[in-house]
């Protein structure tokens, strides 16, 4: 059976040329970039071209990239460098009620040790008002965190309108930009942000190796990792050279192809989405209509429920998605559909596809019948439409 993969928000294939960027560096080019011989010298000349091809990729400059292990240590390394750097001045962090857990759970982990966090509603399409942030904002702020796009519903959040703000009120400002950083324009000084996290596996890169962008000049974080002197003693350890240098490559090509991907997937997604619309009744897309990503389609689908949906598709072939990859495993309801005001029972109802590089228009075809006939088949045994009628 030949296989569709629609999760593409929750990791991406690594992309062939990247592979082939990557293997000599756990062969021939093995050196631990501190040392001083050559061995060593030529990982760490790999490393820095590869920090550059990051930065280039999000208009940075490359002394201001720190590779991390992905995107979850670089929200952490994010909210507890500039939190503990900073404790002196104010206690204060302002964040949204739609973050991924690494932010949320970070949040939750620095109220325990007397920081005080404001989380910011977001309306029904999953965005945050701009103005709720200025007026949230306090003496005692030290940090703004609102992710670029939400991983569920695909909403692109008004970072540049906040990062003004932020700027404006003399406060950091950190985005969550894993699942935008090569997928759209992402451009630090247009968005006016002073950090921002990113992950090599979501742009075809490998699983295991992420970055932080922290903006010249706006202080030093309390180190995240403890122990040698690598990243500028910023963050410490052995750089894991294959996974950078694979994420400089992955970095090179979405620079390149960016473009025309964005419009070839927005067109795929476009039709995915009408087309359930349109032949499956019932059905509501989340997220808002024109600010979202180009390859995430998240639909209700009522009187069934995701997980079933899930692994009905999945016996069919077609990888899709309830909600985020890291609480996929979770019966609880979506916490983002929640605070975008769904029920608990339209939320369990919810389906996610997000596109990728190799899908292409026949799949979605295939998808869309798959699709309709799972819903049919499981709404005719479904308790919650017997309950309805």
């Amino acid at each position: 059976m030949e296989r569709i993969y629609l999760d593409h928000a929750a990791t991406t294939p690594v992309h062939p040329d990247v592979l082939k960027t990557m293997i000599p560096y756990f062969t021939d080019n093995f050196g631990n970039p501190s040392t001083i011989y050559s061995y060593g010298q030529e990982a760490k000349a790999a490393v820095e071209d590869a920090r550059a091809s990051v930065a280039a990729l999000i208009n940075a400059e490359p002394e201001e990239i720190v590779f991390t292990s992905g995107g979850t240590e670089s929200d952490n390394f994010a909210l507890e460098g500039v939190a503990y750097a900073n404790e002196k001045r104010g206690n204060h962090i302002i964040t949204s009620a739609v973050e991924h857990h690494a932010v949320l759970e970070t949040c939750k982990f620095l109220e325990k040790r007397g920081f005080y966090v404001t989380r910011l509603p977001v309306d029904s399409s999953g965005l945050i008002d701009p103005d709720a942030v200025k007026k949230a904002i306090t003496p005692k702020t030290i940090l703004v965190s609102v992710m670029h796009a939400n991983n569920e519903v695909g909403t692109i959040e008004p970072i540049a309108e906040i990062g003004k703000i932020t700027r404006e009120a003399g406060v950091l400002f950190h985005t969550d930009a894993v699942q935008t950083t090569g997928h759209i324009p992402t451009d630090v000084h247009e968005l006016e942000v002073d950090l921002l996290s990113m992950s090599a596996h979501k742009l075809y890169g490998p699983k295991g190796v992420g970055a932080l962008y922290i903006r010249k000049g706006k202080g030093r974080l309390v180190p995240f990792m403890h122990g040698g002197e690598q990243e500028k003693r910023r963050r410490a350890g052995t750089e894991n050279v294959p996974g950078i240098v694979g994420f400089g490559k992955a970095a090179e090509i979405a620079r390149e192809e960016m473009p025309k991907e964005v419009k070839r997937l927005t067109a795929l997604r476009d039709r995915l989405i009408s087309c359930i619309l349109e032949r499956i009744g019932n059905t509501r897309l989340n997220g808002h209509p024109v600010r979202r990503l180009p390859n995430n389609t998240n639909i209700t689908i009522d009187f069934v429920e995701g997980e079933s949906m899930c692994l009905s598709l999945d016996m069919e072939g077609i990888c899709a998605s309830t909600g985020s990859a890291c609480s996929s495993g979770s019966l609880e309801a979506s916490h983002v559909l929640l605070a975008m005001g769904l029920r608990h029972e339209q939320a369990h109802g919810s389906l996610r596809f997000t596109l990728g590089k190799w899908n292409t228009e026949d799949e979605i075809e295939q998808v869309i019948t798959a699709l309709s006939s799972t819903v049919a088949r499981l709404r005719s045994m479904s308790p919650l439409l017997k309950n309805k009628s």
